[in-house]
């Protein structure tokens, strides 16, 4: 059977099967992700069953919902029932309706109504990351009742972090016990008396994982119930699940911010070589054709002032500074901002105070390159190293002009636009450096050449 491995790993399919089953399993994830998904999926088909759960339980196994399709069906309802519950919820979002309905059926009644109840909460919220997998018992347990009760379903849990302790009668959280506390608690203690008379820090099922993660941050957690309104738990969400999430995020917000569409869950996960020639192009054209439409209108603002560029050529040559140094301020607040409004530091009702610390901030930026450029201009033509004519200080008063007006603008544009993006409902990401880049390059020349009109009116215009 080894043999049907794809080339070129038939050969070595022995040391390959070897590797994954016998080494870590985090090696063995990594062994099966530079393989092609036949091999990939063939080596996961010869490994132990106990291994082939490791491997699938690790959200770093690309293409996973690819790779259970491909096993033979008598192979799959053992591999979702034995998975945690969350991993295995995670995996079927990755394949279509129509397959993960199929993959659903012949389950048990338990395992699998517990994934549907997974699948129904809304991606990246509380209950779509929690697992159902933990550890409570009545808050009238004793520590040595706790520590033989974990003993027992230990290996059914994908991790004890806490004992949960719930109301005999309601089922309410009343309490959440670090295990620690369990091992130095006294045998004939009660194990609610090792804790705080507080209530524990929970969410809701609908909490979005950027607030469980600044709430991780926050109290320092390593697992955190999932609560409803009668405060019965419904999951725990772990620590590795908020930092897999947010790995995530930051991939797909670091695309959008380069200018392109993020790339789709089973793509993000791969190394830059694997991912496909088409998916690449098909993510980049999109916003690169967008910019290109916008850029148009550059084009069109030096139409406009076509008459003015014939008269004061020398105008052009700080075409490219101003045009820049509007990208660059614009890119630098947007920087700020989007990163703020994700940690929750500002809301959209902040936009005026923002607005209000922005003007201040641009106007001393824009002063400080508009000097900058209006000294390079008064040097070269003291030094000799270019002649800009008979009205040069009041080219280098245009420019710095320009620059204080552009800068400004930009630092205002690249401050409020992440606002009006998540007011409208998109991804603040979205204010990509390329986008607000685009926005500034046209207002930017409108600036400057307005600012030349004024300044050099009667002399070179």
């Amino acid at each position: 059977m080894l043999q049907t491995l794809s080339h070129p790993y038939g050969a070595q399919a022995a040391a390959a099967l070897d590797r994954v089953t016998r080494g870590h399993v985090a090696d063995a994830v990594e062994e099966l992700n530079a393989l092609p998904a036949e091999a990939a999926a063939e080596l996961l088909r010869l490994a132990p069953p106990e291994r082939r759960v490791e491997a699938f339980d690790r959200p770093e196994l690309h293409r996973a919902g690819r790779l259970l399709l491909a096993l033979p069906e008598p192979l799959r309802a053992p591999l979702l029932s034995d998975m945690s519950a969350d991993r295995a919820a995670d995996l079927l979002r990755e394949v279509r309706p129509g397959e993960r309905a199929r993959l659903l059926a012949p389950l048990e009644p338990e395992p699998a109504g517990t994934l549907r109840r997974l699948l129904a909460y809304p991606e990246g919220s509380a209950g779509s990351l929690m697992t159902t997998e933990f550890v409570s018992l009545p808050a009238t347990a004793t520590v040595e009742e706790a520590l033989r009760h974990i003993r027992e379903v230990e290996r059914t849990r994908e991790t004890i972090y806490a004992l949960y302790l719930l109301d005999p009668r309601s089922g309410a959280l009343l309490r959440t016990v670090p295990l620690r506390r369990l091992i130095t608690g006294r045998p004939e203690q009660r194990a609610i008396e090792l804790v705080p008379d507080r209530a524990p820090v929970t969410v809701a099922a609908g909490t979005p994982r950027d607030d469980i993660a600044r709430l991780f941050a926050r109290h320092d957690l390593l697992a955190v119930p999932v609560v409803d309104a009668a405060r019965q738990v419904l999951g725990i969400v772990t620590v590795d699940d908020v930092i897999d999430a947010i790995m995530e995020d930051d991939s797909a917000a670091a695309q959008r911010f380069g200018g392109m569409e993020a790339l789709d869950r089973e793509s993000l996960g791969k190394p830059y070589l694997r991912i496909g020639f088409l998916e690449m192009i098909r993510k980049r054209a999109g916003w690169l054709c967008v910019l290109f439409l916008g850029e148009m209108l550059t084009a069109s603002a030096m139409q406009h002032f076509e008459h003015e560029l014939e008269k004061a050529i020398v105008l052009t040559l700080f075409i490219p500074l101003i045009m820049s140094s509007g990208g660059n301020s614009g890119s630098q607040a947007t920087s700020l901002l989007i990163r703020a409004l994700a940690l929750g530091q500002v809301r959209l009702g902040d936009w005026w105070r923002v607005a209000l610390r922005e003007v201040p901030t641009g106007l001393t930026l824009g002063g400080i390159l508009g000097l900058l450029g209006m000294a390079r201009i008064v040097a070269w033509q003291q030094l000799g190293f270019y002649d800009y004519g008979p009205h040069w200080a009041l080219v280098a008063l245009t420019v710095g002009l320009g620059l204080l007006g552009i800068v400004l603008f930009g630092s205002m544009a690249g401050s409020l636009l992440p606002f009006g993006l998540k007011r409208l409902g998109f991804d603040p990401a979205s204010a990509s450096a390329p986008f607000v880049a685009t926005l500034v390059d046209v207002t930017g020349l409108v600036i400057y050449f307005s600012v030349a009109a004024l300044v050099l009116s009667g002399t070179l215009l």
